[in-house]
Protein backbone atom coordinates (compact mmCIF):
# COMPACT_ATOMS: atom_id res chain seq x y z
CA UNK A 1 0.00 0.00 0.00
CA UNK A 2 1.12 3.55 -0.59
CA UNK A 3 2.57 5.43 2.15
CA UNK A 4 2.42 2.44 4.46
CA UNK A 5 5.55 0.20 5.69
CA UNK A 6 4.60 -3.42 5.55
CA UNK A 7 7.27 -5.41 7.62
CA UNK A 8 8.54 -8.54 5.64
CA UNK A 9 7.08 -11.05 7.10
CA UNK A 10 3.63 -9.73 6.27
CA UNK A 11 4.68 -8.96 2.85
CA UNK A 12 3.17 -12.51 1.47
CA UNK A 13 -0.47 -12.04 3.48
CA UNK A 14 -3.82 -10.97 2.09
CA UNK A 15 -4.75 -7.73 1.39
CA UNK A 16 -8.11 -8.59 0.13
CA UNK A 17 -9.64 -11.80 -1.62
CA UNK A 18 -13.07 -12.12 -2.98
CA UNK A 19 -15.50 -15.01 -3.39
CA UNK A 20 -18.63 -14.10 -6.17
CA UNK A 21 -21.57 -16.17 -5.02
CA UNK A 22 -24.67 -16.00 -7.18
CA UNK A 23 -24.90 -12.94 -9.07
CA UNK A 24 -24.38 -9.93 -7.27
CA UNK A 25 -22.89 -11.14 -4.09
CA UNK A 26 -19.39 -11.35 -2.92
CA UNK A 27 -17.65 -12.81 0.09
CA UNK A 28 -14.48 -10.67 0.51
CA UNK A 29 -11.78 -11.98 3.17
CA UNK A 30 -8.57 -9.89 4.66
CA UNK A 31 -5.75 -11.13 6.57
CA UNK A 32 -5.08 -9.25 10.03
CA UNK A 33 -2.13 -8.15 10.27
CA UNK A 34 -0.38 -7.25 14.07
CA UNK A 35 1.87 -5.35 12.53
CA UNK A 36 -0.37 -2.46 11.97
CA UNK A 37 -2.30 -2.55 14.69
CA UNK A 38 -4.61 -4.68 13.58
CA UNK A 39 -5.95 -7.42 16.60
CA UNK A 40 -8.27 -10.30 15.38
CA UNK A 41 -10.53 -10.85 17.67
CA UNK A 42 -14.03 -13.62 16.68
CA UNK A 43 -16.44 -11.57 14.88
CA UNK A 44 -13.79 -8.66 13.23
CA UNK A 45 -12.93 -11.10 10.86
CA UNK A 46 -16.10 -10.95 9.20
CA UNK A 47 -17.74 -8.10 6.78
CA UNK A 48 -20.58 -6.92 4.76
CA UNK A 49 -19.96 -5.84 1.67
CA UNK A 50 -22.02 -3.42 -0.16
CA UNK A 51 -21.91 -2.66 -3.65
CA UNK A 52 -24.08 0.34 -4.44
CA UNK A 53 -24.81 1.16 -8.32
CA UNK A 54 -23.17 5.23 -7.93
CA UNK A 55 -20.41 7.00 -5.73
CA UNK A 56 -23.79 9.57 -3.85
CA UNK A 57 -25.28 5.65 -3.35
CA UNK A 58 -22.36 4.49 -1.77
CA UNK A 59 -22.09 8.22 0.12
CA UNK A 60 -25.61 7.71 1.47
CA UNK A 61 -24.68 3.86 2.49
CA UNK A 62 -21.87 4.87 4.23
CA UNK A 63 -22.95 7.96 6.25
CA UNK A 64 -26.23 6.27 6.98
CA UNK A 65 -24.70 2.80 8.40
CA UNK A 66 -21.85 4.47 9.71
CA UNK A 67 -23.58 6.58 12.24
CA UNK A 68 -23.24 6.29 15.94
CA UNK A 69 -20.12 3.51 15.07
CA UNK A 70 -16.34 3.28 14.04
CA UNK A 71 -14.82 4.46 10.90
CA UNK A 72 -11.96 2.35 10.28
CA UNK A 73 -11.32 3.85 6.59
CA UNK A 74 -13.30 6.52 5.67
CA UNK A 75 -14.92 6.23 2.26
CA UNK A 76 -12.83 7.86 -0.55
CA UNK A 77 -11.11 7.01 -3.92
CA UNK A 78 -8.37 4.09 -3.02
CA UNK A 79 -5.32 3.09 -5.14
CA UNK A 80 -6.71 0.33 -6.71
CA UNK A 81 -9.05 2.39 -8.62
CA UNK A 82 -12.59 1.80 -6.81
CA UNK A 83 -14.22 4.45 -4.34
CA UNK A 84 -14.07 2.67 -0.79
CA UNK A 85 -14.74 2.69 2.69
CA UNK A 86 -15.08 0.71 6.06
CA UNK A 87 -16.59 1.08 9.62
CA UNK A 88 -17.82 -1.38 12.25
CA UNK A 89 -22.01 -0.15 13.24
CA UNK A 90 -23.26 1.21 16.66
CA UNK A 91 -23.88 -2.67 16.97
CA UNK A 92 -20.52 -3.92 16.26
CA UNK A 93 -21.10 -4.83 12.30
CA UNK A 94 -18.10 -4.40 9.95
CA UNK A 95 -19.00 -3.32 6.61
CA UNK A 96 -17.44 -1.91 3.32
CA UNK A 97 -18.99 0.11 0.76
CA UNK A 98 -17.30 -0.23 -2.71
CA UNK A 99 -17.95 1.56 -5.69
CA UNK A 100 -16.45 0.25 -8.47
CA UNK A 101 -16.42 3.31 -11.23
CA UNK A 102 -17.57 1.96 -14.80
CA UNK A 103 -14.48 0.65 -17.21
Amino acid sequence: MEGVNIPKEDENKIMHISLPVGGDNVLMATDSLESLGMELKQGNNVYISVHPESKVEADRIFNALSAGGTIEMPISDQMWGDYYGSFEDKFGVQWMVIYSYPK
